[in-house]
């Protein structure tokens, strides 16, 4: 964990481009004429296409608004650019007060563009029309569109269309192209995401997350790309296909362009000389006939990573919520935890009873642990008295600690073996509370209104958040260490007690709902603990002294 906090404090700055005779800003993507139309390609492999990459800064023009149950969206008529995006439907991580920012380009920079490729093609630096200055879904309609109308060039008339949609997360990106010529064209098109390396705001060096790129297809399945890499110039992603998608990931939430299947596409991610990241897909509009219009659509997916909404959308995008690789337990422990919750209304609760569950369901395990360290405990006196006899002489008290845990029927590892056992279950648990956004501002009782945040019952001192549910848990840890049985050595011992401390601090940092699991499952294992132990050592006197 230090380690992450020092790579992010020492990495540079994403520096700011300024382009001659432009207003500052974020960047925007230079785009070159591709070398060989899409089109042209046999389905099996797409032709090489140059790839769009954000090199300059972004022009100014007039901003359509558009309101829907779900968003409040800003799309710039310089470009067609989608500038900005509201989630109604959630909290700013700082400031609940406000709603939540995906895209945006006024702290940093995260925002949508399409274009197409060719010499005179309107792409992200065309002067827009808009239909409208300002759009609002009506109380009734399904969905709601924004036309961006280009200059005609080359006896092309060419449409920007975006297409918002009542109750879904989806925005439709399109074109429209008329070809008024006597010749057929293939144009190709891009459709890409343009972000800064800056980390999402509240995130912690304590709890790091995935900010990247990421991509899929069914050839490849599901690859990360992360930010360093696109700066070393390299990364290893699937680059043409028939399927799949891309996608930038951070915390909670994600963008994604989900183009159809069976059909030819080339991805790129690549770092700009502003640096500013891309990571986008080109696809060929098709074959235009003289006196015929086409049309190409690809659903943008913008907004949270909720489990059963993105495997609806596109095979393999719910694996951009990150369980890591315990995902095959973390899953059955989120359906579970989600079940739990459609039945109690609250998401505390709901982790409470889990981790009963899960604590009842280890219980043989469990009791084996705390049945062997309990024996430890009663055999202590004869331990200590062989350590008085034989001193420093670390080889016969070795044999002697041996032959008395053979005399006493003692597996000195009973108590770490069945512990093992449970680790990968509590590393899979631990990363459904800390990756699902159902948790997101999810309120529980009292002080905790949200259990994806630290708990500040006591307020914050010196950038140390002070919480009840920490300290709390520290206790319990201290209590757990009185209830083992001491280790023999000394510098050992003295970690063990120097252990819920450190944990106890490092746990201030961490989400309530993390901590209020730790809790009760601490609570659990004293409860159990306790029992055994006073079974085991009221059973003392049928063992002999």
């Amino acid at each position: 964990m230090l380690f992450e906090a020092w790579q992010k404090d020492g990495r540079p700055p994403v520096p700011t481009a300024q382009s001659v005779g432009a207003p500052a800003g974020p960047a925007q993507t230079a785009v070159p004429t591709p070398t060989q139309s899409l089109a042209a390609a046999p389905a099996s492999a797409p032709a090489t296409t140059a790839q769009p990459a954000p090199t300059g800064a972004l022009q100014r023009g007039e901003t359509v608004r558009v309101e829907t149950d779900l968003y409040v969206a800003d799309i710039n008529t310089a470009g067609g650019d989608l500038r900005r995006l509201e989630l109604l439907a959630h909290r700013d991580t700082v400031d609940h007060k406000k709603n939540f920012l995906l895209l945006q380009e006024v702290e940093h920079t995260y925002i949508a563009q399409a274009g197409l490729i060719g010499n005179g093609l309107p792409n992200h630096r065309t002067k827009f029309t808009a239909s409208a200055g300002a759009v609002k879904l009506a109380d009734g309609e399904k969905s709601v569109s924004v036309r961006l109308t280009a200059p005609e060039v080359a006896g092309l008339k060419i449409t920007k269309i975006y297409t918002f949609h009542r109750g879904r997360y989806e925005i439709d990106v399109g074109f429209e192209v008329e070809n008024k010529n006597s010749t057929a064209v293939t144009p190709d098109a891009y459709f890409q995401l343009v972000r800064d390396g800056k980390a999402p705001e509240g995130d912690s060096a304590m709890l790091p997350t995935y900010t990247g790129v990421a991509a899929y297809t069914d050839h490849e399945k599901f690859v990360k790309v992360p930010f360093t890499d696109l700066d070393k110039g390299k990364g290893d992603y699937p680059k043409k296909a028939n399927d799949g998608w891309i996608a930038i990931l951070q915390h909670y939430f994600l963008s994604a362009w989900l183009p159809k299947a069976d059909a030819p596409r080339e991805y790129y991610a690549q770092r700009g000389d502003s640096g500013l990241y891309s990571a986008g897909v080109i696809l060929s509009v098709g074959a235009i006939e003289p006196g015929a219009t086409a049309t190409l659509v690809v659903p943008l997916y913008a907004g949270p990573q909720e489990q059963d909404n993105l495997a609806k959308l596109a095979p393999g995008l719910d694996r951009t919520i990150d369980y890591g690789r315990l995902s095959f337990i973390a899953e059955p422990l989120f359906w579970f935890l989600q079940w739990l919750y459609h039945w109690l209304g609250n998401w505390g609760v709901a982790i409470i009873l889990l981790t009963v569950s899960i604590k009842a369901v280890f219980y043989p395990l469990s009791a084996a642990s705390y049945r062997s360290m309990a024996r430890m405990r009663v055999v202590a006196p004869k331990m200590q008295r062989l350590k008085e006899q034989f001193g420093e002489d670390r080889q016969r008290m070795s044999q002697a600690m041996m032959e008395l845990y053979k005399t006493e029927k003692i597996n000195p590892l009973g108590g770490c073996l069945p512990v093992v056992v449970q680790i990968p279950v509590f590393i899979a648990l631990y990363w459904v509370l800390l990756a699902s956004v159902e948790l997101r501002h999810a309120p529980f009782m009292l002080w905790i209104d949200d259990l994806s945040r630290p708990d500040t019952l006591f307020g914050v001192w010196f950038g140390m958040p002070i919480g009840l549910l920490p300290i709390l848990m520290g206790a319990t840890m201290i209590f757990q260490t009185y209830l083992n049985p001491e280790p023999p050595d000394p510098v050992q011992a003295k970690i063990m007690k120097i252990m819920p401390i450190a944990f106890s601090v490092m746990f201030f940092f961490f989400p309530a709902g993390l901590v209020l699991y730790w809790l009760v499952n601490n609570v659990l294992s004293i409860a159990q603990q306790w029992q055994i132990t006073r079974a085991v050592e009221a059973a003392k006197p049928a063992h002999g002294k």
